[in-house]
């Protein structure tokens, strides 16, 4: 009775070399179906064969039903992955840990490594398996995220089966108080008593002596350090576990291989246990305190959640098989939504998954940070060095800088100060100031002295605090007085002008400190634009036009300066002289001159000219004017000042005139001489002459 199974075998495999007619019967044998090769049939049909449109035989498999179910011979198989095997077979896989077994009754085995474990060359499978910690983030090895709230340190990992090996990691606030984020890594090996530290800027301490690192591993008590631009590395190999370790600042990424079965502690190996991790010996006193802060409303969470969600795109998508981008998504956006996208923040989440793939995949994502608008791979802040109440971040200016960390600043800015009270001796006098908000308020301590300008203040390089002191075998220009029976040595810290005499563009600084007056006061200058916009209405015989004269903060003059906005000493502000009603075809607005003056009137005195015969002064280097004759609008641009010795009203004036355009030759020529000048002077209309003006005031 084998015949009918093998001819419906034949019949499959020839489908295609025959045609059947439409008049065939089908038989339900579902309640003894055939096996064959992993496929298992419950129909028969009665088929009726062509050859060249004829009916040559038709085999009545009805009839043979009954004997094909009594005595039927099975020879089912096993199917995988679109190949049948007969029973029996060993198909052995692609590495030494893999292969399959085909059962003699037909039943089939795979083994294999499992999805985070990897083949060695004894052909036993190991673990493979990444910890991301980034930010205030713990990502572990099965995928699941958590946030650090407070600035303790954590244990990160250890293993049962070595003793001697822990990681830990070291939280602590930046720009927020509520925001902790990652900021340095331990590594403890209690055989050797040794502690390594990574730490900010690319800095690597074993115990307390700083390391000099660079690309090639350097090794110490037995772990691999090395350095480069994208961070430092440090490399374990105990037994037959091998930890690598990569921390660039922002993020630590923990890859771990290991035997199967091994158990680990710490958050790598489950993020949620927070209160169980915590590592006592590590953390600074008050480290569990959670502290809360203003709400800053210029972050948009929406915005920021789009920016996270690019790792759901491609190039990401590449990696998603190798790893799962939903934490890194969740990490990004619980953070981005609670604290501003500055110091680069906004790349270090993309930048650790991109890296996290790597350790599985080749797929190197070509072209993810310029899709993304993020710059090189090279570690934010690298060789830039904070104190521990600093972190490294970044000026409005776009340089690096030490910041102070929010909860350590936040008396001094509560009280409105810049550093500590008056320290007094018998007759002497010194006052410290915080090296890191001096940072912020971009003063460079440098510039700064007492009355006498040789006595400067005093740097401590490990803390950055600046001390200025004096006494009386140096009084460094103290005024002494006598006052009440009580001997008051008085002097003031003051910025060092380097300037022109007649106009400045730094902040007016002055802290006047002695033994009474405990507090040290800072006079800030700063302005706000009297008039953000000035509308003058020219009429000079056929011309008819309106003039108008606006600020900007923004060198593609977008964000206008309006009478809420206030402006600083020394920055820059670009000025656009716009009119309305004239052909540009015909005729050019020439500004020949912009003076400053602390009166209104334009023939007030002092004067400072910005702009003459329509060229920059060029003895001041932060003037610059763009388009100047080219068409019916120009503008330019300074850095913003005030009359020395004067916190008064500023005003600025400008003389305009219209220009008969002749091969657009209406534009100064700038550095010639003067017949140029004269000459293009000749093609201005007659009496088209415009004065326009702008103010600044406090």
């Amino acid at each position: 009775m084998l015949r009918p199974l093998l001819f419906l075998s034949a019949l499959i495999g020839l489908a295609g070399a025959w045609q059947t007619s439409d008049n065939n019967t089908v038989v339900n044998i579902s309640s003894c179906p055939i096996t064959y090769y992993g496929q298992k049939y419950e129909q028969l049909y009665e088929v009726n064969v062509l050859v060249n449109g004829e009916e040559v035989q038709t085999s009545n498999l009805t009839k043979s039903v009954n004997l094909i179910l009594e005595k039927s011979i099975d020879i089912s198989g096993c199917r995988h992955s679109g190949v049948m095997y007969l029973p029996g077979t060993v198909i052995n896989g692609t590495d030494k840990c893999s292969f399959m077994v085909c059962s003699e009754t037909a039943v089939l085995t795979v083994t294999g490594c499992g999805p985070l474990e990897h083949c060695g060359d004894n052909g036993m499978c190991s673990f493979d398996s990444t910890c991301t910690v980034t930010g205030p983030s713990v990502i572990d090895m099965s995928n699941r995220v958590s946030s650090v709230q407070d600035r303790c340190a954590y244990s990160l990992m250890s293993i049962s089966s070595v003793p001697g090996f822990h990681l830990l990691a070291n939280f602590q606030e930046r720009r927020r108080k509520d925001v902790s984020f990652l900021d340095s890594v331990i590594l403890r090996l209690d055989g050797p008593g040794v502690h390594i530290h990574l730490e900010q800027g690319g800095r690597v301490r074993l115990d307390n002596t700083e390391l000099t690192l660079n690309s090639s591993a350097q090794l110490v008590h037995g772990v691999e350090l090395s350095k480069d631009q994208t961070g430092v590395t440090a490399k374990v190999s105990l037994s037959n576990y091998t930890t690598s370790v990569f921390f660039d600042g922002y993020t630590a990424q923990i890859h771990l291989e290991r035997p199967a079965g091994t158990y680990l502690h710490g958050l790598c190996n489950n993020s949620e246990l927070l209160s169980e991790a915590t590592a006592s010996d590590y953390s600074a006193s008050g480290c569990e305190m959670v502290y809360n802060d203003t709400a800053d409303a210029s972050i948009n969470c929406n915005m920021m959640t789009e920016r996270c969600d690019l790792l759901m795109e491609a190039p990401f998508a590449a990696c998603h098989n190798y790893t799962d981008p939903e934490p890194y998504v969740t990490a990004c956006s619980s953070t981005l939504c609670s604290y501003p996208a500055v110091d680069g923040l906004y790349c270090h989440f993309l930048e650790a998954y991109a890296r996290a793939c790597s350790q599985y995949s080749n797929d190197t994502l070509e072209g993810w940070r310029t899709n993304a608008s993020c710059p090189t791979s090279q570690a934010f802040c690298q060789d830039r060095i904070c104190s521990a109440h600093e972190f490294c971040g970044q000026t409005a200016e776009g340089d690096t800088g030490c910041f102070c960390r929010a909860i350590f600043a936040s008396s001094y800015r509560e009280g409105g100060a810049l550093g500590d009270p008056t320290i007094c001796g018998p007759d002497s006098a010194s006052l410290t100031l915080v090296g890191c908000l001096l940072e912020e308020k971009g003063i460079n301590y440098s510039s700064l002295h007492l009355n006498d300008q040789t006595c400067r203040g005093q740097v401590d390089e490990l803390t950055h605090m600046v001390t200025f002191s004096y006494d009386g075998s140096r009084p460094c220009g103290a005024v002494v007085t006598a006052n009440d029976r009580k001997l008051i040595y008085k002097n003031s810290i003051t910025v060092h002008n380097s300037s022109s005499n007649v106009i400045t563009r730094q902040d007016q600084f002055s802290i006047d400190f002695s033994c009474v007056y405990m507090q040290p006061d800072m006079k800030v200058m700063a302005f706000r634009i009297g008039d953000g916009s000035v509308i003058q209405h020219i009429t000079s015989e056929a011309w008819n036009c309106n003039l108008t004269m606006k600020a900007y903060t923004d060198s593609g003059r977008t964000q206008a300066v309006e009478l809420s906005t206030e402006v600083h000493l020394n920055q820059k502000i670009w000025v656009e002289l716009e009119t309305e009603g004239l052909d540009s075809g015909l005729v050019a607005v020439v500004t020949d001159s912009c003076w400053a003056t602390n009166q209104a009137s334009p023939s007030g005195s002092p004067r400072y000219d910005l702009i003459a015969n329509g060229c920059a002064n060029s003895a001041d280097q932060t003037v610059n004017v763009v388009g100047n004759g080219m068409g019916t609008s120009n503008y330019f641009s300074f850095n913003m000042f005030q009359f020395s010795g004067s916190s008064g009203d500023v005003y600025m004036h400008c003389k305009l005139n219209l220009c008969v355009k002749q091969n657009n030759n209406c534009a100064p020529t700038c550095g010639a001489g003067l017949r140029r000048r004269r000459s293009a002077r000749s093609r201005y209309v007659d009496e088209a002459t415009a004065f326009i003006t702008m103010a600044w005031t406090r």
